[in-house]
């Protein structure tokens, strides 16, 4: 056996557990995500609810009004569009709204939100130009609602399932989305 192959197949054996080190150290430690997904569930009467959704923080940031437009439809979160499923009918504002799968988006305002379900899903939350990314068309449901101020400061975006409803948190402020 040659000099250059012996010495070859010495290092190979090295080489291939550095290599296999740095890889997996590598898919270990994943880097952080600024606006990490989150899952709320709950249960409203007889159905069981869940919103997907990327959750920011504040951050130091000024949310309502700067960082989220307000009279202006938003994503509901970050990243991909929130998403809300139920296995059964809801009755959300007063209105109807049928087992299935929906986008969620809100439009902020000082004295009320428009809370939209559409029927499109799996899109990125925003277009070009941060404009919602849905079609108004698909919209099943609308309905307004009234903030509130929170209690407590909340840095994460959080949604709140529970048999009154949908709360969405953030920053100072909660919006109570009833539904039965």
């Amino acid at each position: 056996m040659s000099m250059k192959r012996t010495i070859f197949l010495r290092i190979l054996p090295v080489l291939a557990a550095v290599l296999f080190l740095a890889f997996t150290s590598c898919a270990q430690n994943p880097p952080r995500r600024t606006s990490p997904p989150a899952t709320a569930t709950g249960k409203i009467g007889a159905a069981n609810v869940t919103i997907s959704y990327s959750s920011p923080a504040v951050d130091g940031r000024k949310i309502w009004g700067e960082l989220v437009p307000l009279d202006k439809p938003w994503r509901a979160g970050a990243n991909q569009a929130t998403t809300l499923e139920t296995d059964k009918d809801l009755v959300i504002g007063g209105k109807k709204l049928p087992a299935g799968k929906y986008t969620l988006f809100a439009t902020p305002g000082q004295e009320k939100w428009t809370i939209i379900l559409n029927s499109q899903t799996g899109q990125w939350g925003i277009k070009a130009g941060g404009v919602a990314n849905f079609d108004p068309e698909k919209n099943v449901l609308t309905v307004d609602v009234t903030p509130r101020k929170s209690a407590v400061m909340n840095e994460h975006l959080t949604y709140i399932i529970n048999s009154n409803g949908i709360v969405l948190q953030w920053e100072n402020l909660e919006v109570p989305i009833p539904a039965k």
